[in-house]
């Protein structure tokens, strides 16, 4: 084979991916008028909302370097909130829907300046326990409706039956999905995204050039809390209920399933888990009485095998398939690079000494 035609053969193997990226796109967008509406209903909403929870997961994770359990604390304090000043005080599904992200945001920062100050394992305890903490809570207070929750909410009527008629709920899910997408990808790429980013690879570093490194890590953990309040508002306006099992231990290991499904350091793997998550537990749960045992080994071979998940291995195995068409050699190493690490993770070089957040 020619390097001409090993050229031409990975150009248009760029162009066939890109091209079934774009009917995937295509089939995203017309999912209400392709399936039926319980699919739409049941995989569709939950997709789009469980990747949203799931994406502030893999966001905090990608880069602060914080993984998470706290995340169904602040999804429920916003879907509880808004939940009960909508069905039981009356207000407008809008205004408790932003009351209930509020809520979830100060809740965040709270959790965040007391969590900030530990990493690893001890991280990830003390955002268990209060994840705990506010389970616990809401499953105690009748005020939330305890274990039975909240029934009867109801979108806006502008969102439709998110059950009879899902189209014009899913479109607005899809929007919110887009929205949160790029808002958190342009955040990465802002210099409190590039310190972040540094804070995650080398604190000590960061801490020497003058960066408050906990404080950045309270601002990226705040920061996360309104995209885990919208998923939680949404999902309460999806299934019409709220309750207290809707955050439990299960839900958390499940938010993180689907985030480490899709890939933990890429933030649209986030949806990608949600949807083979939700995929599989509404249409293989009935197969098999053993379904969250299958699952615990898929999560288990991912962990081991493919740390970036299904998106990861997917974007390796282009690269690959690109670099082995065009005839590409790898370069000699030389002896300076010899102890290099390959990453794709832009290395922050902070300009700001001391002064700066």
């Amino acid at each position: 084979m020619t390097r001409t035609m090993a050229r031409t053969m990975a150009r248009t193997w760029t162009l066939g991916t890109r091209g079934l990226l774009g009917v995937v796109l295509l089939v995203i967008v017309l999912v209400p008028v392709l399936f039926t509406a319980f699919f739409t209903s049941q995989v569709g909403l939950t997709s789009l909302w469980l990747g949203i929870a799931a994406v502030s997961l893999t966001f905090l994770s990608g880069q602060g370097g914080m993984v998470s359990l706290a995340q169904t604390a602040r999804f429920g304090v916003a879907g509880l909130i808004a939940a009960k000043l909508s069905v039981e005080a009356g207000w407008n599904p809008w205004a408790a829907a932003l009351v209930g992200i509020l809520a979830a945001t100060a809740v965040g920062l709270l959790f965040g300046a007391v969590a900030s100050g530990s990493q690893g394992i001890y991280f990830l305890i003390i955002t268990l326990a209060f994840a705990q903490v506010t389970y616990f809570y809401f499953a105690a207070v009748p005020t939330f409706g305890a274990h039975e929750g909240i029934n009867g909410v109801r979108p806006p009527e502008l969102l439709g039956d998110p059950v009879q008629e899902p189209a014009r709920m899913y479109y607005f899910l899809l929007l919110v999905s887009i929205a949160v997408f790029l808002a958190l990808r342009w955040v990465t790429r802002t210099a409190f995204g590039l310190a972040l980013q540094g804070v995650r690879d080398d604190p000590v570093r960061m801490a020497a050039l003058g960066y408050n490194v906990r404080l950045h890590r309270t601002l990226g953990f705040a920061l996360a809390a309104p995209v885990a309040g919208i998923a939680g508002v949404l999902s309460a306006w999806s299934n019409t209920r709220m309750s207290a099992g809707s955050i439990s231990l299960a839900v958390a290991i499940l938010l993180l399933t689907a985030a480490v499904i899709g890939g933990l350091d890429r933030l649209e793997g986030a949806w990608v888990g949600a949807f083979l998550y939700t995929l599989c537990d509404t249409y293989l749960r009935g197969w098999t009485d053993r379904f969250t045992t299958w699952l615990g080994v898929v999560f288990l071979v991912i962990v081991l095998v493919s740390p970036g998940g299904v998106v990861g291995v997917l974007s390796t195995a282009g690269a690959w398939v690109r670099r082995h068409l065009a005839g590409d050699r790898p370069e000699p190493q030389t002896e300076a690079g010899a102890g290099a690490v390959a990453t794709d993770r832009p290395v922050p070089v902070p300009a700001s000494p001391r002064g700066s957040m």
